[in-house]
């Protein structure tokens, strides 16, 4: 079942000088994060690939650039009572950053879900944090409660002109570096980032083509935009939890029916795979909703044009990091888990680390236990898991002890 939206949009539209003026505004905090070229993501997908790091931006998203324009703005009556916002993370960092250098107060509302790395950071940057419910829009109903009983001003993440505006520098920032770039790749959780970049890109060069990505599990704003009126989704299920927003913007989903060009999705496994090779090529940590431009690019329809990826956030944690790249290693065939069973005679170990020497395969960890074969007193399992170059090898490998009369399972 999918709700429809009844609320009235702001007759205000964002518009290329106001993202000019907040460029002027937040330039002296925020960092032009360069573009770096890509081979591996260029090789694979057939195009010119760009990164746009904003994982690199002060706070590690993108998020800073909306957070300090909408705070400049705000009156000293304003700022003297403080702010509440609600964040699934960056924004909320980049509200408490900013809040921090104008020495205003600010009290955010997070997901109980939120990764701990992202709590801890909104607090260090001075900002109270208050965790309430599972996914992004329980918190933002809990921040409008408290912005009603404490006379806070409420900053939207990004439904909110002036949070479009600040995030639309990127896109200035991108077409000084690369004049001729031909498409713009941008994640899409409640739509902030892609309205900013799309009103300035298109009014710099309409021929510019802005295409947005959301995650399979969470794209309500693809729908939407298919749709041609705003729906929210009943539920949520995606590893991207910065982009997990059930209920997209009224004032993003105007600029992006009348700017964006096309929405595609990528699955958690696609988002996986991406983090992955970010880190290994690049030597770039990203969070999941960071990556999902990088994910999308072999969905692309066209070959050969200069494309540019913006890679949202890298405010992950250890433990989160740890399991993407092990599924990440998995995806692109570089891990090899599998057991034999071998008679247990002198020599078989030796016969078996022989083979996958003369494979190249590097072993990782080996088990070699009797007590796993039905026939223990004939038989032992041995099961190992080996480092390898890729799903062809992987194939070589199995294949080379078949040929030797071992009966290979795969474990994974």
């Amino acid at each position: 079942m999918e709700h429809f939206s009844k609320n009235s949009v702001d007759d205000k539209v964002l518009t290329l000088n106001d993202i000019l003026e907040a460029r002027s505004r937040i330039r002296n905090i925020c960092i032009n994060t360069n573009l770096i070229y890509s081979y591996e993501f260029s090789k694979e997908s057939g195009n010119e690939v760009y990164i746009k790091p904003e994982n690199l931006q002060i706070t590690g998203a993108f998020k800073l650039r909306g957070a300090l324009n909408k705070i400049s703005k705000l009156s000293d009556d304003k700022k003297q009572k403080g702010l509440i916002a609600s964040s699934a993370g960056n924004h909320a960092q980049g509200i408490a950053y900013a809040a921090n250098k104008l020495g205003i107060k600010a009290t955010i509302v997070m997901p109980e879900t939120t990764p701990l790395i992202k709590v801890q950071a909104t607090e260090n940057y001075g900002a109270k944090v208050v965790l309430k419910g599972k996914v992004y829009d329980d918190a933002y109903e809990e921040a409008r409660k408290l912005e009603r009983e404490n006379g806070y001003t409420f900053v939207h993440p990004f439904d909110d002109l002036d949070v479009m505006a600040g995030q639309g520098t990127i896109a200035l920032e991108i077409i000084e570096e690369l004049k001729d770039v031909d498409a713009i790749l941008v994640p899409i959780g409640g739509g902030g980032l892609i309205s900013g970049i799309a009103v300035a890109a298109k009014a710099l060069n309409p021929e510019i083509k802005i295409i947005g990505v959301q995650a399979d599990g969470a794209n309500p704003m693809k729908r939407s935009f298919d749709l041609g009126k705003l729906v929210f989704a009943e539920t949520i299920d995606t590893i991207a939890d910065g982009a997990a927003v059930k209920n997209p913007g009224e004032q993003t989903f105007k600029v992006i029916k009348e700017y964006v060009d096309e929405i595609i999705t990528v699955s958690d496994q696609e988002l996986m795979e991406a983090v992955y090779i970010l880190l290994e090529k690049h030597k770039l940590v990203a969070e999941a909703t960071g990556v999902m431009s990088l994910a999308a690019l072999n969905k692309l329809n066209f070959k050969g044009k200069k494309i540019v990826s913006i890679i949202s956030g890298g405010n992950i944690d250890i433990v989160t990091m740890s399991a993407l790249l092990n599924h990440g290693l998995l995806s692109r065939g570089r891990i090899l888990c599998f057991s034999v069973k071998l008679k247990d005679t002198p020599g078989q170990l030796l016969e078996i680390a022989k083979i996958l020497s003369d494979m190249k395969a590097n072993v990782i960890k080996l088990d070699h236990n009797q007590f796993k074969a039905i026939d223990r007193l004939k038989h032992v399992v041995l099961e190992v898991t080996v480092e390898t170059n890729g799903h062809d090898h992987i194939e070589k490998i199995i294949k080379a002890l078949n040929e030797q009369g071992y009966n290979v399972e795969k474990i994974y």
